[in-house]
C-alpha cells in the first residue's frame, strides 16, 4: 500500500477537517505548521553548512 500522499491530496483532506475544527484544534494545527516551517528552514541551513564545510575541506586538502 502506497502511503505517500500528494500535497493536493493532503490539502483537499485538510480543508474538510479544518472547516469543522474547533479553535483548540486550529491552534494545535497552527503549532504543527509553525514547527514544520522552522524544521524546513533548519534543514536548508544545515544543507548550506554541510556544502560550505565540504567545499572548504576540499580546498584545504588541495591546498596542502
Amino acid at each position: 500500500m502506497n502511503r505517500d500522499l500528494s500535497l493536493q491530496q493532503i490539502a483537499e483532506a485538510m480543508t474538510k477537517s479544518l472547516l469543522n475544527a474547533s479553535e483548540k484544534d486550529l491552534e494545535g494545527f497552527q503549532k504543527i505548521v509553525d514547527a514544520t516551517v522552522e524544521l524546513r528552514e533548519a534543514h536548508k541551513d544545515l544543507q548550506k553548512m554541510v556544502q560550505q564545510y565540504s567545499s572548504s575541506s576540499i580546498r584545504n586538502i588541495t591546498s596542502s
